[in-house]
């Protein structure tokens, strides 16, 4: 069995691993969504309880809320299937760190645009809507997508409950045939290309989203 037919085998987890990564990534972006409209038009405790979730999230280990969630829920009778558990855990973590890069790309947003735009009678909600969202979303884009990247990088905690990704077929697939360096290797280049083509496509729609004249974060 050569590297190439390694690589065969390993790429049935691809798929899963792929799911896992876009699974946990919708739930960061969906999360970070709501907590900063939270943040930016709740009332001042609201600002406050954001700021302590994203604190406490970005502190603590994936691996550790992963097991807290697929582990500890059952035992209150809460029974949570891996990839939901996945999405609780990575997914809110990922959605911490969004929330951050959405912070910062929304105080990049000038304020005489705000200004102007209460000036002519919008309310809150509106400027957030149609002015500082569209712009914040924009300016965002690289910081997001990267943060996506670092979602795939995680996504290996996904064999620790069940889920038959690229690191739990090359675990198994090592214990056969015990050939472990050769099938880490390969798993290793399945990752890497897959992160290259991520890259790849964050680097696209960074182009596209980009504001012309304006240095994105």
């Amino acid at each position: 069995m050569n590297l190439l037919d390694i690589l065969i085998l390993l790429s049935n987890g691809v798929a899963y691993t792929l799911s896992v990564t876009f699974v946990c990534s919708a739930t960061a972006l969906a999360f970070g969504l709501v907590m900063i409209t939270l943040r930016t038009l709740g009332p001042r405790w609201a600002k406050w309880l954001v700021d302590a979730v994203v604190y406490f999230l970005r502190g603590v280990p994936v691996l550790v809320l992963l097991f807290l969630v697929y582990f500890g829920l059952p035992l209150v009778g809460m029974k949570v299937p891996p990839l939901a558990a996945m999405a609780l855990s990575l997914g809110l973590i990922g959605g911490a760190y969004v929330t951050e890069v959405f912070r910062g790309a929304l105080d990049s947003v000038q304020s005489e645009e705000v200004l102007a735009a209460s000036a002519m009678g919008m309310s809150r909600h509106q400027v957030f809507r149609y002015v500082q969202v569209p712009q914040m979303l924009r300016f965002c884009a690289p910081g997001v997508l990267n943060e996506f990247t670092s979602i795939l990088k995680y996504s290996p905690f996904a064999y620790t409950v069940g889920i038959p990704e690229i690191t739990k077929q090359a675990t198994v697939l090592a214990g056969e045939t015990l050939r472990g360096v050769e099938i880490y290797l390969a798993a290793g280049i399945l990752y890497f290309l897959i992160y290259r083509s991520l890259l790849v496509l964050a680097r696209m729609v960074a182009r596209r989203f980009r504001i012309p004249g304006v240095t994105a974060l």
